[in-house]
């Protein structure tokens, strides 16, 4: 068959057409990445933080989105498998083109991730609580710094309206985030004239489910005559087990206090809360505050989580801390864009610098002008039967996050700010 030299011309036409258009297509939306556990361990508070991030996305497109494009969300499962983290990141940022990333939960996930982005000159939004220590130009840090959470949850213990505890057991999984976490608070604890001898640590594997001897040896340290609070660093599926072991044994708030950091509604989804009731955590926005910003961004969840149909959200809507930070995070990386007019990552770390936005924490948030985390304030809560939380103490406004922690001497002169890479 002979082909005219005008028909391959035409097709030729044809495809570039077709090519250009197709770019054009992909060139119409930008592209952001969501990196979170949606099997294994972590999948129990990670899989939530992947919805929001959606429903956000959503909110963002509905009002036109960003810079007159739509946000394509590219949804990937590390599977809380550590290194997959890495190989997921990468892929995101080569093969999916990704503007930004949101996600990771559990600090070895992010310390996973941090060369590649890193290396890529990529940015990623983290959302929750974690060690400090730490202060990449490629992360910025939505959730608590120490000094916004565990300092302040172990003051509040330490108080009367805490309990005045004079023994304390800090209990985590065995990861970075508990251990770095409790090397801080042994310092703290230490410059409050708490000795070893009423320190006791103790670590578990993720996953771990059998808490009955743990729980009774903390019953043994605390029936030796002095006042024993509980600093749990437990993470992921583990913090069914351990509060189920909390109420089999029957360890009531009021004999020994347990304050969490990384349990929240969604956690105590599947836990019968009676026994626990008066046990504490320590985050920075609970479902149960009353203002006019949180009753609208938990109605916008509630109606979302039924539209989409999620899987015991739809019956249950719950809100909790590290979905706030994912909402706060995402919309200022969307005002940051707006502001410097592109997607381009030291342009957008300029433009980040400064950005505020009204939480549904109440308090309007603002991103530190250089260390890359919010100012946010710190509430406790009070587990009440209903698996919600009363809040018993709060900062009377957000504070300025310590990414090095005074409490660690190697960190004197250390700047509060990222190094220019």
């Amino acid at each position: 068959m002979k082909i005219s030299r005008r028909s391959v011309t035409a097709l030729a036409a044809a495809a570039c057409a077709l090519g250009f258009s197709s770019l054009a297509q992909a060139a119409d939306t930008i592209k952001v990445g969501v990196l979170h556990s949606l099997s294994g361990t972590m999948a129990i508070s990670e899989t939530v933080l992947k919805d929001v991030a959606l429903m956000t996305i959503d909110e963002i497109n509905a009002k036109g989105g960003v810079l007159g494009k739509k946000l394509e969300p590219v949804v990937v499962d590390p599977a809380s498998n550590w290194p997959l983290f890495a190989e997921k990141a990468k892929q995101l940022i080569d093969q999916d083109k990704v503007a930004v990333t949101f996600g990771c939960w559990t600090s070895v996930s992010r310390k996973s991730v941090l060369p590649v982005f890193e290396e890529k000159n990529s940015l990623l939004f983290y959302p929750v609580q974690y060690e400090g220590e730490e202060l990449s130009k490629n992360v910025f840090y939505t959730g608590a710094a120490p000094n916004q959470q565990a300092i302040p949850a172990v003051e509040y213990l330490m108080s009367k309206d805490g309990g005045s505890a004079k023994r304390f057991v800090l209990l985590g999984t065995d990861y970075v985030y508990p251990r770095t976490t409790n090397k801080i608070l042994r310092a703290f604890l230490h410059s409050k004239g708490v000795a070893d001898a009423d320190i006791m640590e103790e670590y578990t594997p993720f996953g771990h489910s059998d808490y009955q001897s743990i729980i009774a040896k903390i019953k043994k340290f605390a029936g030796e005559g002095k006042k024993t609070a509980v600093v749990s660093t437990i993470n992921g599926d583990s913090n069914v087990p351990f509060y189920k072991e909390l109420g089999n044994q029957g360890l009531k708030a009021t004999d020994v206090p347990v304050v969490a950091f990384s349990v929240g509604e969604e956690e105590l989804r599947g836990v019968d809360t009676k026994p626990l009731v008066g046990h504490l955590a320590a985050w920075n926005y609970f479902m149960s505050i009353k203002n006019p910003t949180n009753a609208a961004f938990i109605k916008q969840w509630s109606e979302y989580a039924k539209a989409k149909k999620i899987p015991g959200q739809m019956d249950k809507p719950l809100t909790n801390d590290p979905m706030e930070a994912t909402y706060i995070g995402i919309h200022m990386w969307a005002q940051a864009v707006e502001k410097a007019k592109s997607t381009d990552t030291d342009k957008v770390i300029a433009a980040m610098a400064g950005q505020t936005f009204k939480g549904p924490d109440g308090f309007t948030i603002e991103m530190d002008k250089k260390n890359h985390h919010l100012h946010k304030p710190v509430f406790i809560g009070e587990v009440k039967a209903d698996g919600q939380f009363n809040v018993v103490w709060k900062t009377p406004g957000p504070i300025k996050a310590q990414p090095w922690s005074p409490y660690i001497p190697e960190n004197k002169g250390k700047k509060d700010e990222p190094e220019k890479k």
